[in-house]
Formats: C-alpha cells, structure tokens, sequence
C-alpha cells in the first residue's frame, strides 16, 4: 500500500485506527484464495484473529465453517452476524499487485471483503464492550457451491449457538459506492435447473425427410420457452428463464439423434416457482411433439429465494438510516436475480440479507473483479452500530 486507507467521517473510531490493518488482511486473503470446501488456511487465521480477541471459538462447523462467540452484561438475546470466505475456479486478470497466488482460482465475488468486514466488526466489537448479551459471529464456506450453509445447520449451529435474528451482506458493483440497500421480502432469487433432452431420429442431413430432426425441435422450444415468463407469469411478478447450454451433433450433414439443452430458472415466490416446475415440461413436450419428436426434462429443484422478515428488515433499515443518514441508504432496492444460499440461514430464524454498493467497476465473478477496500470501514462499522442496537 502507497498510502494509507482513509475512514469515512462517520466511520467508528476503533474501525478507523486499524483500517490499514484490515485493508492488507483483505488483501492477503485475496492473495491465497481457497476453493469452497478446501478454505482450512483461510478458516485457520479467522480463528487465530477472534481467539486473540477475546472470542470463545468453535470451528469444523459443517466444514471448514467458524462460529465466534462474545458475550457481555446479562441480556439473554443473541445476535448471528454471518460472513462467507470461499473462493471461486476463476483464472484471475486483474493484474494487481496482490492478486491470486493459485492458478486458476480467485476471489471473484468479494468473500474476501466480506469476511475482513466482519472481522474487522469483531474487533471493534470486542473493544468497545458496548452492548449486552451475546455476539455470535458466523464465517460460512462453501456459499458459492450452495452447501455451506446447510452443512453447517445439518451440524447444530442454531442449536449449539442459538439466535434471535441473523443477518447477512453482500457488496454490490453497479450500486453507488458504500451506500447500503435494503429489499423488503424476497431479495435474490430461487434458482432451479432444466435438463432437456430432445430426442428423435438421426439420419443424413440431405434427407431430412427419413429423420425426426431434434435440432429443429430444439431450436424452436428455446424460442418457446421465453413465452413462460411472457404469457404465464403475472407481469407484476418477476422469473428468468434463460437457456444457457445446447448440445447437438458433430457433423455439418449429419443429423443426431437428440439435443441436450439446459436452463437456469429464478423466480421469487413460491407461487411463480410451482408454476414455472408444472409448465416448462408440459411446454418442453409438447413443442418436442409438434415435430415428432420427444422431450425428456430433467427439473432439479435448487436454491430457495432469499426472503427477508419484515421486522428484522425494518430494523436493519433503521440502524443504516440513524448510522448514515438518508444520503447513505437505499430503503427499497429492487431484488438481484442471483442466488444466495443465506436463504436457508432464513428459513431457520428471522433476519435480514441486505447490500453494499461498490460502486463502477467489473461485475461479480467476473476474472477482473476485485472488492472495492473502501466498503470496508462503513460495513465494519454499520455491523458495529446494527450488533450494539440489537443487545442494547
């Protein structure tokens, strides 16, 4: 680092006197990256930093996951603050200085910041001493191969470190810098998965007339598939249907047997996802029919959608509002169509999944992405500010 990091104006004093510190850990963690599953150095240091800080820690928790737990005064309640630190199989170009030392795999999404973000909470936090019950603090891996959070629920987290509300965020490019957005209800979405083979009766490509040609069957049902969301979803309401692989074939005049294709599905509410599981294969075979051929749909039920409780939101609103003012906080943001698996963190207790912007830049899991440092002290601090409100 050329200079050292400014804290914005608002920032907490014990975030702001150690800032430098925990822009170089985030750098450092972004230097040795570790793939979902595989995050025991990463894991190992979270747990060094909150152990010399005073936290009681348990790790190993349905992987390599860290529960840090801090109490203070004799209030009973709890609150669950939860930071995911596992990287993605990414070859990073960025080009800077501190970038991945392992081939083929970065922090393209900004586990990085958000895992310095809580430490760096943590730290000040364990300073201040400024609130009464119990912090727990929780670092997830494997989010972005959605089994991390269910692992670690699978292994007691609530039950061995209970809650009474949990809450979560997630940097945001695109989004104004270091403001913080909040979306009633659902704020990412469901995301399912089609596998549609379309199968019919190969044969030379001269003769089109002796075959059942699944090119031409699939090529209309990716057309067909739009009208789901065009014609069957209410258009208050809101889903994507996105084919993203289509496989067919290995010669110009040969025409195959079948076609593979396969489709990304988000939606927000339970309603709109049961109607897009019924229709996208009633849909798929009956376009597959309408060309004498048949189609086989392979639908798998994936992540549910990130639904926040109301009275958690509002209450996280409220800490940004009395922390930032009005200028700092977007209090209705419109849902991200990205999937978070946070979602079954809420489906288990009541709280709330909320944004940072980034500002401009590369998007998410993009190889040129890297967390925008300056987030760091306004997210330390609101965490701060949100843990003291809730044990006040």
């Amino acid at each position: 680092m050329n200079a050292p990091f400014r804290a914005p104006p608002l920032t907490t004093p014990e975030v702001a006197a150690e800032l430098d510190r925990f822009v170089a850990l985030r750098r450092h963690f972004h230097q040795n990256p570790e793939l979902s599953t595989k995050e025991r150095q990463t894991a190992g240091r979270i747990a060094e930093l909150l152990v010399e800080w005073g936290y009681e820690v348990e790790t190993g928790i349905g992987g390599e996951g860290v529960v840090a737990s801090l109490r203070n005064g004799a209030g009973q309640r709890a609150i669950g603050i939860r930071a995911d630190f596992d990287a993605l199989p990414i070859a990073e170009a960025t080009g800077l200085p501190y970038a991945s030392r392992s081939p083929g795999v970065m922090h393209a999404c900004g586990h990085d910041g958000h895992t310095t973000i809580l430490l760096a909470a943590a730290r000040a936090l364990a300073l201040r001493k400024s609130f009464d019950g119990t912090l727990r603090l929780i670092f997830q891996p494997a989010e972005e191969i959605s089994v991390g959070a269910r692992a670690m629920i699978r292994d007691g987290l609530f039950e061995r470190f209970p809650v009474d509300g949990i809450f979560g965020l997630h940097n945001w490019p695109g989004v104004p810098e270091g403001v913080f957005g909040f979306a009633d209800g659902p704020a990412m979405a469901a995301v399912d998965k089609a596998v549609i083979t379309v199968a019919g009766k190969g044969g030379h490509g001269a003769a089109p007339h002796e075959t059942v040609d699944p090119v031409l069957a699939a090529a209309h049902l990716v057309t067909a598939l739009q009208s789901l969301v065009s014609r069957n979803i209410d258009p208050l309401d809101a889903a994507v249907v996105t084919v993203g692989s289509i496989h067919g074939g290995t010669a110009s005049n040969v025409i195959p047997d079948s076609v593979e294709l396969q489709a990304t599905i988000r939606s927000f509410t339970p309603e709109v996802r049961a109607l897009l599981a019924e229709r996208l294969p009633a849909l798929a075979q009956a376009q597959a029919a309408a060309f004498g051929a048949k189609a086989d749909v392979d639908y798998r039920l994936g992540m549910p959608a990130v639904v926040n409780h109301a009275a958690e939101t509002r209450f996280a609103r409220e800490a940004a509002l009395s922390t930032f003012g009005a200028a700092g906080v977007i209090e209705h943001l419109r849902p991200r169509s990205a999937s978070e698996d946070f979602a079954y963190f809420l489906e288990q207790r009541p709280g709330a999944f909320l944004f940072i912007g980034a500002g401009e830049g590369p998007p998410l899991h993009s190889p040129r992405y890297d967390f925008n440092d300056a987030l760091i002290a306004p997210a330390a601090t609101y965490w701060t500010r949100l843990a003291e409100r809730f044990l006040a």
